[in-house]
């Protein structure tokens, strides 16, 4: 169960951090920030992989499943690597 206090960790880090337009993606627009934009956020960018990890949904896109998780009219997700492989969360306005 998600709780409000923890969304809001969240949604200070997202402010927090620079989201890049990924502009190989043609086929679908989205961003993406990187965990080493920010080492001084280090802790609270996997505390994020965590959380969607944990409280998120799986979706399919383009026959691969990935679990995503909505935040403030935004749809956040990791490309499935481990916690600790894992170097940028993406994220596309719903």
């Amino acid at each position: 169960m998600c709780k409000t206090e923890d969304l809001e960790i969240l949604r200070q880090y997202i402010t927090k951090v620079e989201w890049i337009n990924a502009k190989t993606y043609k086929t679908a627009p989205h961003e993406y920030t990187l965990k080493s934009a920010k080492p001084e956020l280090e802790l609270e960018f996997i505390s994020f992989v965590k959380f969607i990890r944990s409280n998120g949904y799986d979706s399919q896109f383009q026959g691969k499943s990935y679990r995503y998780l909505d935040i403030n009219g935004y749809q956040y997700w990791t490309m499935g690597n481990s916690v600790e492989e894992t170097i940028l969360i993406n994220r596309v306005k719903k």
